[in-house]
């Protein structure tokens, strides 16, 4: 068969959905590529958004470089800290216009205002920041003045203040159990409560030295003291503490007595008598004559017979030895009695009960009329 001769062959049906099929297949692989290009940013910022709305924006710190004035020209520097990729802003009370912070590094937001004429910012101007996230927005104020070492802001004063209250010590209460009797001996106990981590001592007027409370719990400082031979402590005496923490000290006085005051008794006073007390209502002194004796009336009449013997002649001398002897009998009987002659003391006392009583005394008792007395026995002693 020659050239001319061949016929042309005929192309089925299965072949043209073949051949279809194969160019519809390489035309979707060269359309799948730019496909996946256009939604792959779609689907990231769609994923970024969803983040942003779950986290709120958070800052961290805000702060600015205090100058020395506020006037035209000065430029206050800015610095924020927080969350990244956000969108930062300032206002400030006065100001004629807003700030922008540009982020620097992640998460850290600067910026410069320069002040204007016609700003109106002073050193306690309020100054407020907004972080903005996707469509969260948080907000900080500053907590620190504008201008250098002033204003009610200065975080440095404040810092300062606060350590040296933490440094400073405080006694909130001091107390004492005192005790029925301040003698030696008697125990006093003492409690002071105030600031941990102190050295406290007390002094007790009357008593020498000073003594230490130890810290039994934290700001409890309790100890005792024991009243000794050569204090003078007094119900009132004096009391101080001292609460020392470095070179700070202080200082707090016992505003109670050492004394506990007596209960008062609920058993009904029994008014006892004294039986045996009375009061001196009289003194005597009472004077006792001696009897005189035959001693003294024979010596008396001897002589008066001898003096009378001597007197006259005959019977009148007689007579007058006989009146002698006699008148001599009774003088030296007299004088006899006058030399016998003594004394005592008579005391006379009235009893509470109204009755009376004497005592007897040879000597002066040495007692005065008004003066209180016991009698025991006889014998009178002072009542003390």
């Amino acid at each position: 068969m020659t050239a001319g001769n061949i016929r042309p062959r005929c192309i089925t049906t299965k072949e043209i959905i073949i051949k279809t099929t194969q160019k519809l297949l390489a035309g979707l692989m060269a359309v799948i590529p730019l496909f996946s290009m256009t939604l792959a940013p779609t689907a990231q910022a769609q994923q970024y958004n969803n983040s942003a709305q779950a986290y709120t924006p958070v800052i961290r710190g805000f702060d600015v470089q205090e100058v020395r004035r506020l006037e035209p020209g000065v430029e206050l520097n800015f610095n924020l800290y927080g969350t990244p990729g956000g969108r930062a802003t300032l206002s400030i009370a006065g100001a004629n216009r807003n700030l922008n912070l540009t982020e620097t590094d992640p998460g850290q937001y600067e910026g410069t205002y320069t002040l204007g004429q016609r700003d109106r910012i002073t050193g306690n101007s309020a100054v407020t920041a907004n972080l903005r996230v996707g469509n969260q927005v948080t907000s900080g104020v500053l907590s620190e003045s504008l201008l250098r070492g002033v204003g009610r802001h200065d975080r440095r004063a404040e810092r300062a203040d606060r350590v040296e209250a933490a440094n400073t010590p405080r006694i909130e209460r001091f107390d004492v159990r005192g005790n029925d009797d301040l003698n030696a001996g008697s125990e006093l106990l003492f409690t002071v409560r105030g600031t941990p981590g102190a050295k406290v001592d007390m002094a007790i007027a009357g008593a020498r030295g000073v003594f230490f409370l130890p810290e039994v719990n934290p700001g409890e400082y309790e100890g005792s003291y024991v009243i000794r031979r050569a204090d003078s402590v007094r119900p009132n005496s004096a009391v101080t503490a001292n609460m020392r923490m470095g070179n700070k000290v202080a200082t707090a006085s016992l505003g109670k007595p050492l004394l506990i005051a007596a209960a008062p008794s609920t058993t009904p006073r029994v008014v006892r008598y004294c039986t045996n007390c009375a009061t001196v209502e009289a003194i005597n002194v009472v004077e006792v004559n001696g009897d005189g004796n035959y001693l003294g009336t024979i010596g008396g009449g001897v002589v008066g017979a001898l003096l009378g013997n001597q007197v006259g002649g005959g019977s009148g001398k007689k007579v007058a030895t006989v009146a002698g002897a006699v008148g001599g009998a009774l003088v030296g009987r007299n004088i006899e009695r006058n030399s016998r002659r003594t004394q005592h003391y008579e005391v006379v006392i009235r009893f509470t009960n109204g009755g009376t009583q004497t005592v007897t005394y040879e000597n002066d008792p040495g007692l005065r009329v008004g003066e209180k007395v016991k009698v025991d026995n006889g014998v009178l002693s002072r009542d003390q």
